[in-house]
């Protein structure tokens, strides 16, 4: 496969995994389904790591990874090279995901403990007690209804998703200094089958 086709694909691939980002992160933003006052929405959620760095940040070198895999053989090292700097961009992008998510898991859901009293019930667990290893634990928070699962999934969702885009922008660094230094497709070889 010439450097120009898996530049082409890995920027497919950024595309449907940052809308699929962006959404997640919108999600975490109506816990099970519920529009909530802001101040009674996970503090993290309002880090825009999903719609910014999962989303954005990653949207603008899919489409400079779709535009250097275009059509045109060895002509397109320009293209190759700025894909590169795209890519760490959105390699960066893609670990501002990762951390904001694995804070989310580690602290926790703001939810109603009872009498309208929203706190971070599991913030300062330790990790042996931390909620994610004890299921029992997650009755403590009574609105909004399932928000620990609402959580964990979405923010399991954005970590999985910024750790993929993140190792898919760092083959793209590779890929791009290869078809910068190289070229962005083999040529095929004419052969003269004269004589035989």
């Amino acid at each position: 496969m010439s450097t120009g086709k898996c530049s082409r694909c890995i920027g497919i691939s950024l595309f449907s995994l940052s809308i699929c980002a962006i959404v997640s992160n919108l999600l975490l933003y109506f816990p099970n389904g519920q529009v909530l006052e802001a101040d009674r929405i996970t503090d993290l959620v309002w880090f825009f790591h999903g719609i910014l760095g999962a989303g954005i940040l990653i949207l603008l070198p899919a489409f400079m990874m779709l535009g250097a895999g275009g059509e045109g053989c060895c002509g397109n090292r320009c293209g190759m090279l700025l894909s590169v700097l795209f890519a760490v961009l959105g390699a960066s992008g893609g670990v501002y995901c990762v951390i904001i998510s694995s804070l989310g898991l580690i602290n926790g859901p703001l939810c109603d403990i009872g009498d309208d009293v929203y706190i971070y019930p599991f913030r300062n667990s330790t990790f042996m007690d931390n909620y994610l290893f004890n299921r029992t634990t997650w009755s403590i928070c009574k609105k909004p209804e399932n928000i620990i699962l609402w959580n964990v999934v979405l923010f399991s969702l954005l970590l999985a998703i910024g750790m993929l885009e993140a190792v898919l922008c760092v083959i793209q660094v590779i890929n791009g200094l290869l078809g910068f230094m190289c070229g962005t497709c083999v040529r095929k070889r004419k052969t003269d089958v004269v004589g035989m």
